[in-house]
């Protein structure tokens, strides 16, 4: 599509996203893998070539992992996927000599099908947008959303170098910050926690053996998650850590040495001598909930709709259950001959991801709120709770389905299914 030959006629499509991000390439390739008809095409603000820099990583659950597989992206980023073989979860001080273990987790959820993968972000990226080029979508860099007005038969989307865009349906997947969803008029349920997350990469002598260990600590949850060796062999590990904002700006933004050492108080020296990868970094954390997901010719999906803490690693995955839903949604009204930006039909979008989206928050809240403290009758409390459910099969199995995405009301993708 020449889009600057458009600017002032008005380019036509039907489905127009904006967020180059996981959610919003995943989205795209969905519907348009689905549905050829449709056209597609993505608009991001962030200037080329930005996704590329991104060292973090990504826990993707079983579910997102069948999706991926049924898009096509699965076995490129397969290479780079470190399978997630068994979980461990510990309560203690950060000083504690021996952190005692109240929950593991393992095992498989199908043969040969661990209940996550941990995913280098940069590879999951450029897998969706090569599966996004092999159909055709065009994705558009560097430009933001200026404005957009929704009409009877489509929205009008203004771009920022001066396009305009008419699309039947405007997905908005730019962030837990959407500039789009205040243009809708949109508002949200947020709270801060007082906390941000530091991110950093680890190497280690010893190999993790797949192991995850999630570490309740009074500031906040300690996570040691496991990477694909580095191209040398080298063991490594991603490290996210919850800490006070101003504790964790201190830390960043501080010595490295005091860094390291504050960092191996926690993370131990099971797996030998440590070493910090890359530059930390530490983003605040809070709890923000969308209003509605939908407005006439509009919907929200992945951090736009829903931001929570990252206590149960379930942030991408939403994201990636909203991609599964609504692409289901939208598809199957088109082959119905339906108008796929009315409200009544984006609403049942909105009726299915509504009650997961709220609930996960709520979980997720409460799990901080119970966790990130040194109160000695709920620490006896939660202990007790997390030795109840490693004494209890059947409770275990049912966590894990819930953590791999395969609960009830499963999109077809998230089944591995085509829509």
């Amino acid at each position: 599509m020449d889009w600057q030959a458009s600017s002032g006629q008005g380019a036509k499509i039907d489905v127009l996203i904006a967020g180059a991000g996981y959610v919003g390439l995943a989205a795209a390739v969905a519907m348009r893998q689905a549905r050829p008809a449709l056209s597609v095409a993505i608009v991001d603000a962030a200037p080329a070539g930005v996704w590329q820099k991104d060292g973090r990583c990504s826990a993707i659950a079983a579910a997102a992992c069948r999706m991926l597989d049924r898009l096509g992206a699965w076995a490129e980023i397969a290479p780079d996927a470190q399978a997630i073989t068994e979980m461990i979860v510990t309560d203690s001080r950060t000083g504690d000599p021996v952190r005692p273990v109240f929950l593991t987790f393992g095992g498989e959820i199908a043969p040969g099908e661990p209940f996550a993968h941990m995913v280098a972000n940069r590879a999951l990226n450029g897998a969706l947008r090569h599966r996004a080029g092999e159909l055709g979508i065009d994705i558009i860099e560097g430009v933001a959303v200026a404005a957009f007005e929704a009409g009877p038969q489509h929205v009008s989307v203004h771009l920022a170098d001066g396009v305009t865009v008419d699309a039947r349906l405007l997905v908005a997947a730019d962030g837990v910050r959407s500039r789009l969803r205040d243009m809708a008029g949109i508002k949200t349920v947020h709270w801060d926690y007082g906390q941000s997350g530091i991110v950093c990469t680890v190497a280690h002598e010893r190999p993790h053996g797949g192991r995850a260990e999630e570490h309740f600590l009074p500031a906040g949850p300690f996570a040691i998650l496991p990477l694909k060796p580095d191209e040398k062999g080298g063991n490594r590990s991603s490290i996210v850590w919850t800490e006070r904002t101003a504790d964790a700006d201190r830390l960043v933004d501080g010595d490295e040495m005091v860094f390291e050492a504050e960092l191996e108080r926690r993370f131990g020296l099971k797996l030998g001598e440590i070493r910090v990868e890359d530059r930390p970094r530490a983003w605040p954390l809070g709890l923000t909930l969308a209003r509605d997901f939908v407005k006439p010719r509009f919907a929200l999906a992945g951090d736009a709709a829903h931001g929570i803490h990252p206590i149960a690693g379930q942030g991408l995955n939403m994201g990636f259950r909203d991609v599964a839903a609504l692409a289901e949604v939208v598809v199957e009204a088109d082959r119905l001959g339906r108008d796929i930006g009315a409200l009544d039909v984006l609403q049942d979008y909105e009726r299915w991801r509504r009650f997961d989206t709220v609930q996960m928050g709520i979980t997720t809240d409460v799990l901080n709120r119970m966790f990130s403290n040194d109160f000695g009758p709920l620490r006896a409390v939660r202990d007790i709770g997390l030795g109840l459910v490693e004494r209890m099969p059947r409770l275990k199995d049912f966590f894990i389905r819930q953590a791999s995405g395969l609960g009830e009301a499963t999109p077809r993708l998230l089944k591995g299914e085509p829509i």
